[in-house]
């Protein structure tokens, strides 16, 4: 064997760290305490990563604002070109020489970044989404605030930002709302609900293509408009040939800021020309995966007559673990499981035209933080209309259980585990 040449292996961890290098890394950064990595391996100085300040809720400051600023009604917030948020956020800046400083809630305002801070240039940024939702018992609640802080958690090891407790911005996120719960969502509006916003940017102030040094953790709450009801039902334009949104060995399965930029340009096309949203068509397959940056989900009867609940899979790691999704396939599975069958997996939008075209297509829908859960009535693929039945109200059957399930669960009419109470600050 030549001097330096080194044999490959073929078997074993260290092929496997060959050949799935970032998978690898994301797994084990999830597995290790504080994220402390080095090229996917554990770090061989555990001493000196003890070291690092962890994230700790318990150590947040409060700054509250001497003037409050009046409380919109729901259309006013949301009729402007501006983002309507609350009254306070929460801060945590990292660093890699002492980890995470202690979180601070303070007045809502701009954030003091470098102009050549990582974020900026290289899109080290994740972030999440979750609404507060005023109950009708007068309760305020979060909607399984640990999925989408176990979320977050993956989003920013997949990009090499610094890892955290998930239970610590859980926590977070319940400290923000029990300060501005009460006056932004008011037990006088039930029914109503506020956006979290939770981020995790790079902010190291040094050009180059590396992992940032430095990070910024940070959460706003906000108004959002309601957008799961459109008159007729949501209209999806098929992704066009020449553009794809995410891939297999990609990061679609991560909420990071990289996957959306790209995007907007087939989106803002499509509503031009009438249509809501696009469904992205993956492969020369054309396999359905997301309905914009919502999961999609037909329903349909096999050529057998079982009646199934379809939606793409997630062990490809193409598409992104939506809360909402999971909350959806687990209820059906519980609830329906005597009229539906649930399934994942890859499926093409040739299936679903042959479904429609044979009556067997049943309905169809989107389901996400943003659009809740959203009646989808027409299909746009090359050219050809596929319209898909909606029944009352421009909501199939299915659609609208599965939506009252998780409302439900949502605003109190149900005591459930997944919806978390606010222990409000009056």
């Amino acid at each position: 064997m030549a001097p330096g040449v080194v044999t490959p292996t073929t078997s074993g961890p260290e092929h496997k760290q060959d050949t799935d290098l970032t998978a690898s890394a994301v797994d084990a950064k999830l597995t290790t305490k504080n994220g402390h990595v080095q090229n996917g391996h554990v770090d061989p100085k555990p001493a000196a990563a003890a070291q690092l300040a962890e994230l700790d809720a318990s150590k947040l400051t409060y700054t509250l604002t001497p003037t409050p600023r009046p409380v919109p009604d729901e259309a006013t917030a949301n009729s402007g070109l501006e983002t309507v948020c609350t009254d306070h956020m929460i801060t945590a800046t990292w660093s890699a020489r002492t980890g995470w400083a202690a979180p601070e809630l303070k007045p809502y305002g701009p954030l003091t970044l470098m102009p050549t801070a990582s974020v900026l240039h290289y899109a080290t940024e994740c972030f999440e989404g979750l609404k507060a939702y005023r109950g009708h018992d007068g309760k305020l609640r979060l909607f399984r605030p640990d999925c989408n802080a176990a979320r977050m958690l993956m989003s920013t090891v997949r990009i090499s930002l610094p890892a955290f407790a998930p239970q610590e911005l859980e926590k977070l996120l319940l400290a923000l709302m029990a300060v501005d719960g009460a006056r932004w969502l008011p037990r006088s509006r039930p029914g109503t609900f506020l956006y979290l916003r939770p981020t995790v940017i790079g902010t190291s102030p040094q050009l180059g293509v590396q992992a940032p040094h430095e990070a910024m953790l940070y959460i706003v709450c906000s108004f959002m408009p309601r957008m799961d009801s459109p008159v007729g039902g949501m209209k999806l334009h098929t992704s066009p040939e020449d553009m794809v949104r995410a891939w297999v060995g990609g990061f679609g399965y991560a909420k990071v800021g990289a996957n959306y930029g790209p995007s907007l340009l087939a989106t803002q096309e499509a509503r031009k020309r009438g249509f809501n949203q696009i469904l992205w068509l993956y492969g020369p397959e054309g396999y359905c995966t997301e309905a914009g940056a919502s999961n999609y989900f037909v329903v349909w009867e096999t050529k057998e007559g079982r009646r199934q609940l379809v939606t793409a899979p997630l062990d490809d790691r193409l598409i992104l673990d939506g809360v909402t999704r999971r909350s959806i396939l687990q209820l059906a599975k519980e609830r329906l499981a005597g009229e539906l069958e649930v399934v994942e997996r890859r499926y093409t939008i040739d299936e679903v035209i042959e479904a429609e075209r044979e009556g067997r297509l049943v309905e169809s829908f989107a389901a996400g933080t943003a659009y809740f859960v959203c009646p989808v009535s027409l299909v746009h693929h090359r050219g050809k209309d596929l319209v898909i039945p909606t029944g009352e109200n421009d909501c199939g059957a299915y659609t609208a259980k599965l939506k009252g399930f998780m409302y439900d669960i949502m605003y109190g009419n149900e005591q459930h585990e997944w919806g978390v109470v606010v222990n409000e600050k009056e």
